[in-house]
């Protein structure tokens, strides 16, 4: 299983997917495992946190309560996996980051949908048939911007999912003076930190010009960020039924 995985999440064979053995071991690696690519970057190796449930007063040897999968090293890790979904740990790297992306997402977008509905008065689900709705950009450029720079930046970030640090080179990054502000200066996968990417120093702080993460600031950051997350996706999901009984969030509360 771990051997087939590993090879669907590695591109089909594919050099521009799979970026070699790095990849290979980034893939084959455990959870909790930090693969070192640079001497230059500060590593951040956090203690595994004691295992919590997500029934915590029910005690059970089972897979459904206790999946042994499941180890606590994750942010937000209760040990919620009935389906047994993380089995693999080829395939847990992945649905983390697809969780963690998304989340980032709906969180966007349940703020956009508040603000948006509050400012216009038009409903999020109709605000596309509004004629004056983009004003003042028109229908192209918006598409342009999904599929030419949207796309460009998540192809890059599918890419360096699968070999590390191989989107922080200069050519990769034509714009930039120097590739660095773009690499992971955490050394985890999903938080690049850094002085682009962590301006504020709320998960570190810059010295001499290095960019030093903080361990206990970015997990307790971690933890906040996957809970407010997965709020929002499930806050997405009731928008979608709302808006198919015609409703919007802030006429559902009556505002």
């Amino acid at each position: 299983m771990a051997a087939t995985s590993a090879a669907v999440l590695n591109g089909l064979g594919s050099p521009f997917l799979c970026g070699g053995k790095r990849s290979q071991t980034l893939l084959s690696a455990g959870v909790g495992a930090r693969v070192a690519t640079s001497p230059r970057k500060f590593i951040v190796v956090a203690a595994v946190a004691p295992k919590k449930s997500w029934i915590p007063a029910v005690k059970s040897d089972s897979s459904f309560i206790d999946p042994e999968w499941l180890d606590g090293s994750l942010p937000g890790d209760y040990g919620f996996d009935p389906l047994g979904l993380g089995k693999d740990p080829a395939f847990l790297k992945w649905y983390r980051e697809a969780e963690l992306i998304h989340g980032r997402w709906a969180m966007a977008a349940v703020v956009g949908i508040f603000v948006g509905q509050a400012w216009s008065g038009i409903p999020w689900f109709e605000a596309g048939a509004d004629p004056g709705a983009i004003a003042p950009f028109s229908f192209g450029s918006l598409l342009g911007t999904q599929l030419i720079l949207m796309g460009w930046v998540e192809s890059k970030r599918w890419v360096d999912f699968f070999n590390p640090e191989s989107q922080s080179v200069e050519w990769a990054t034509p714009w930039s003076r120097t590739a660095e502000n773009f690499a992971n200066a955490t050394g985890d996968q999903g938080y690049p930190g850094g002085k682009f990417f962590d301006p504020l120093g709320l998960a570190g702080t810059i010295k001499d010009g290095v960019y030093i993460p903080d361990v206990e600031k970015l997990e307790r950051l971690k933890l906040a960020e996957i809970k407010h997350a997965r709020i929002a996706m499930l806050a997405m999901l009731i928008f979608y039924f709302e808006a198919g009984q015609g409703k919007t969030p802030l006429g559902a509360l009556g505002l």
